[in-house]
């Protein structure tokens, strides 16, 4: 049996085998088969050791089931570890039940997950109240990277004027559009947001006056309905802004909103490779291979539970 390998849901293939070739590892993809019914069936590659699953879960429901019937085969197949490498980690919004009946979505599917695998890997999981991705998922290891030094590392090879203000649409990008100006010694600023529905928000910015005459990179974790990226970039150009360009961490927009941020004024706009999308721009390999070394060097972990 190998020691350590890859397995991928088809729709990160592409990722997975970029990543393996990262590390020095084989790849397999996870076959799946719809019955007319609508049931999946499941198989997987040749089990490894520890085997890694890649499975960046937007577009969720269906794949939470491949995830959970792969892990029981990888199982069954003598794999030891089952590592889960989630660029996208889905349901992390609904963290506390607002209304009376509603389901708590984060607590479901991190017990879901922790059930079936020893370790999870994710890019800047969209948590609000949740301060700790190790809460998320109870008895196992899990570690909540951040894309920034992969986009402060992309923008520093194509270039960025200096000039430039680093921008976050609400009070939670503050911790990531902080660390991405940091790193590449800009200044930021933050708007104050108030969301009037799941498509309709407010945008205002406190310190206007920093932004006149100058572009700015707009930068968000999450576009899903885009609405927040167009009334931003919409406020920073009627306070001056000269150009703005947008990057974010997880894509699931459709891309066929290219034209509606162009007419918003957004110049550019850039996604990692979180989830597959036109837009991917920025790879996360280096994080991802980083995160994963001990895994390939054969380190020893403690036991869990779960």
């Amino acid at each position: 049996m190998n020691k350590v390998a890859i397995q991928c849901l088809p729709s990160g293939v592409a990722d997975a085998r970029r990543l393996a070739g990262r590390l020095g590892v084989g790849s397999q993809e996870i076959a799946l088969h719809r019955f007319p019914d609508g049931e999946v069936r499941v198989t997987v590659g040749n089990a490894a050791s520890t085997t890694i699953i890649y499975a960046s879960l937007d577009q969720p429901n269906d794949k939470l089931i491949a995830l959970l019937f792969a892990a029981e085969a990888l199982r069954r197949a003598d794999a030891r570890r089952l590592v889960l490498v989630a660029p996208y980690l889905c349901y992390m919004r609904q963290d506390k039940a607002f209304s009376e009946g509603e389901a708590i979505s984060q607590k479901a599917v991190g017990r879901l997950i922790a059930g079936i695998v020893d370790r999870v890997i994710t890019v800047d999981a969209h948590l609000h109240r949740t301060t700790d991705i190790k809460a998320v998922f109870p008895g196992i290891e899990a570690d909540n990277l951040s894309a920034m030094p992969a986009i402060a590392g992309a923008l520093r090879l194509t270039g960025i004027d200096p000039a430039t203000i680093v921008a976050g649409p609400d009070a939670e990008s503050r911790p990531w559009v902080s660390d991405l100006a940091g790193q590449l010694g800009l200044a930021h600023i933050v708007a104050q947001k108030i969301r009037r529905g799941d498509r309709s928000v407010e945008i205002s910015f406190a310190e206007a006056a920093l932004i006149a005459g100058r572009p700015v990179l707009l930068v968000d974790d999450i576009v899903s309905s885009g609405g927040t990226l167009m009334t931003c970039a919409r406020a920073l150009i009627a306070a001056g802004a000269t150009a703005v360009d947008a990057v974010v961490t997880h894509a699931l927009f459709p891309s066929g909103m290219a034209v509606g941020f162009a007419k918003a004024g957004i110049r550019s706009i850039r996604s990692t490779s979180s989830v597959p999308h036109p837009t991917n721009a920025i790879p996360l390999d280096d994080i991802f291979a980083a995160a994963l070394q001990g895994e390939i060097n054969g380190a020893t972990f403690p036991e869990t539970t779960t």
